[in-house]
């Protein structure tokens, strides 16, 4: 790549997960990207929207130096367990997955923002923030034009060589570009609550108890905060806390969304992460595939490659959609007979090695193709 590539443009629209790393990945080869978000601010570290990073973001982010930071301040998530009532349907270790790190670890969302954003920071690159991307056409793709809004009105246009949205699931430039989002939602709701007890607790599991119908997660936040999520609105009542409670963090309600972009890309505009494709929090794999995104769009865009992005990256995206929609109707089924059937042949088939081991890779993220700049062994 010559300097000329380098000398390239690039506007970031997204300060989250995924565009800090499109922007870090972009500056350690040797591009200066510009990246705006209209937050005031990374992720509040008590309203964490994404908790797991899993073993193929660990093995994308060692490059950049960010993945010894991400493992010493994260929970390894050693077990998850599958339950229904009392009893253990299926316990899968996390730490027999071949490579350097244990398939999944547990991080706050707004933690591993504050960690992306001092690696970008030794770049002499930082987010601009309460700068928001207006929500104009974008006429020409191919030569990109926009118009950024500050907190104090002042307007500015721009015309970058490149245009990345990783702007979120309500992305201002997808809706520029005319792009459809097309899919579905699940009827259910999902009811969430963070609780901080007043000591540490065994934070190296995750949980799902089935209560037929419903299901109840638990999962680690930090050392002494946990997650409890649940189609059931009276899922507080149903929690057994490990220790005395010091406060509830946080508590939302959401509905679950299956949808994708397709194309991810027009011209010189690149969608990533949810501003490309959202789907249930199953597996853990949304923030992690939208960080694949933004590495795979960083080295192609280094390679003067570009346009290949959204061919290389819709198979990944529509295989991860299809099997957290079908990780999620296992653990959301109401029908008698179904929920008879999936206790009975769950622990049945996870007996088997094959199978244990595909989900194993599943939860790591390592069943999309393998990053081609990644020279050492997973």
């Amino acid at each position: 790549m010559g300097d000329g590539a380098k000398a390239k443009s690039i506007l970031i629209a997204g300060a989250g997960p995924v565009g800090l790393t499109a922007a870090l990945e972009l500056a350690r080869r040797g591009f200066v990207p510009r990246i705006v978000d209209d937050g005031q601010g990374p992720a509040p570290l008590e309203e964490s929207r994404a908790l797991g990073i899993n073993a193929r973001t660990l093995t994308l982010l060692s490059a950049a130096g960010v993945t010894d930071h991400i493992v010493a301040a994260a929970q390894p998530i050693a077990h998850f367990r599958l339950r229904s009532g009392a009893k253990v349907l299926a316990n899968v270790d996390t730490r027999r997955l071949p490579g350097r790190f244990c398939a999944i670890h547990g991080l706050a969302q707004g933690a591993t923002e504050r960690l992306l954003i001092e690696a970008l920071a030794d770049y002499g690159i930082s987010p601009e923030w309460q700068t928001a991307v207006e929500p104009e056409t974008i006429a020409d793709p191919l030569k990109p034009e926009v118009t950024l809004r500050r907190l104090d009105r002042t307007t500015e246009t721009v015309r970058p060589d490149i245009l990345v949205g990783a702007d979120g699931a309500h992305s201002a430039v997808r809706k520029a570009l005319g792009a459809g989002f097309p899919g579905e939602a699940l009827e259910a709701y999902f009811y969430l609550a963070d609780f901080r007890y007043v000591k540490p607790v065994d934070a190296h599991f995750a949980e799902i108890t089935l209560c037929d119908p419903g299901m109840l997660g638990r999962l680690p936040v930090s050392a002494d905060v946990l997650r409890y999520i649940s189609t059931l609105e009276d899922f507080e009542s149903r929690i057994v806390h490990p220790e005395a409670i010091v406060e509830k963090t946080w508590v939302s309600q959401f509905r679950i969304h299956f949808r994708h972009v397709e194309p991810m890309a027009k011209g010189n505009v690149f969608l990533a992460g949810d501003a490309a494709h959202i789907h249930s929090p199953a597996g853990a794999r949304g923030m992690n595939l939208g960080i694949e995104d933004a590495c795979w769009l960083a080295w192609l865009i280094a390679e003067g490659r570009e346009q290949e992005y959204s061919a290389l990256r819709i198979p990944a995206v529509k295989q991860v959609l299809k099997q957290t929609y079908g990780l999620t109707r296992l653990v959301t089924m109401r029908n008698p007979l179904a929920i008879a059937a999936r206790n009975l042949f769950a622990p049945l088939l996870l007996r088997f090695g094959p199978v244990r081991r595909q989900l194993l890779h599943s939860i790591s993220g390592y069943d999309t193709p393998r990053p081609p700049w990644i020279d050492w062994a997973e």
